[in-house]
């Protein structure tokens, strides 16, 4: 039976080993934490991070790393984005060469602005690239636990290493599509929780759809402004890792984001918004390496830099609202042609 290895019994990691499992997989969960391990043992479900789920008996949970990753040929990372270097380091002597790697983390890494697969391609300069690949979309983790229908993507370059992990995935209740656009399903994974952190702050300060709509497209404009910049495919963010990520994150209540940003505007700060929510904030640091990294390309995302200002230099919400709504004037048509022309010239 073909092992697949789950790093991390977070939400996602959770439901995902409930997906393989259920697909016929000898799945093994780890987690750092004994405490963390011996409840979900004794309860037969991850009450601290996707309550109401009971999990098969099957799925084997472990805090043994070296153990949990022994003869593993499918290794799933689905840890935070800015642990994702450091827990990587520890498993790379226990990793099969052939062995796939999927990372399911939406973010950028804070101190480099890099993708987590070019993270994963310096700390493991001398393996197969091809055996990686990121699986993203709309997907919280507690409906696909409870087995509600969902769609996702699983992107790699390389085809074969996609529907390896399409097959891996895909079931009645989650239909997986492959895309080989790489940096476009990151990044539109990544981006997008700092729209919903917007939207949230949006609804706090007790705004109306409007302002929902138009954060959402103007979000979605400036992630592919960005997207573009770096290679990615502009269709890739009218698809599932793009518009139908950012739709999911920026308006269900499930969405970390969005209710930390509910949060901050009815006025607490960052740090007590976090920690109202309890998990990762994966916006949060996102939101700086994307400010960051845009400041570096002269790329030009002013909801990115409101939020930004907000999150780290004590500008109010309402302000930022309003240096968004006083920018310059500028025509939206011409601008998406611009993106699409960059696109198709970028080779020539």
């Amino acid at each position: 039976m073909a092992i697949t290895t789950v790093v991390g019994a977070g939400s996602w990691g959770t439901a995902l080993a409930q997906v393989l499992v259920q697909n016929g997989r000898s799945v093994r969960l780890w987690a750092r934490r004994g405490e963390l391990i011996r409840d979900i043992i004794e309860q037969g479900e991850n009450r601290r991070y996707l309550p109401g789920v009971k999990l098969d008996p099957e799925i084997e949970v472990l805090s043994n790393l070296p153990v949990a990753l022994r003869g593993s040929n499918l290794v799933v990372f689905a840890i935070p984005s800015q642990s994702f270097r450091g827990v990587l380091r520890e498993a790379l002597p226990y990793l099969a060469s052939g062995a796939v790697i999927v990372n399911v983390a939406k973010g950028i890494e804070e101190r480099t602005q890099l993708r987590l697969s070019d993270v994963y391609r310096q700390e493991r300069a001398d393996a197969d690239k091809s055996l990686y690949a990121a699986l993203s979309g709309p997907s919280h983790a507690e409906e696909v636990g409870l087995g509600l229908p969902t769609a996702i993507v699983a992107s790699s370059p390389h085809p074969g290493t996609a529907e390896v992990v399409q097959d891996a995935f895909m079931s009645p209740n989650l239909r997986v599509y492959t895309n080989p656009d790489l940096t476009g399903v990151e990044l539109g994974g990544a981006l997008k929780n700092i729209i919903a952190l917007g939207t949230g702050i949006a609804d706090g300060l007790g705004f109306g759809d409007n302002t929902k709509a138009a954060l959402m497209t103007r979000g979605l404009a400036e992630i592919t402004r960005l997207g573009v910049h770096l290679g990615a495919d502009p269709l890739t963010f009218g698809g599932l890792a793009g518009v139908g990520d950012l739709i999911v994150t920026c308006t269900s209540m499930h969405s970390r984001n969005r209710r930390a940003g509910i949060a901050i505007g009815k006025g607490l700060s960052v740090a007590d918004a976090e920690q109202s929510v309890n998990m990762v904030v994966e916006g949060v640091r996102t939101t700086r390496a994307a400010h960051e990294l845009a400041r570096k390309l002269d790329v030009v995302m002013p909801i990115t830099t409101e939020i930004y200002r907000v999150l780290f230099e004590g500008v109010s919400p309402r302000e930022a609202v309003g240096n968004l709504m006083t920018r310059s004037r500028t025509r939206e048509i011409e601008e998406v042609a611009r993106i699409t022309v960059s696109w198709m010239h970028r080779d020539r």
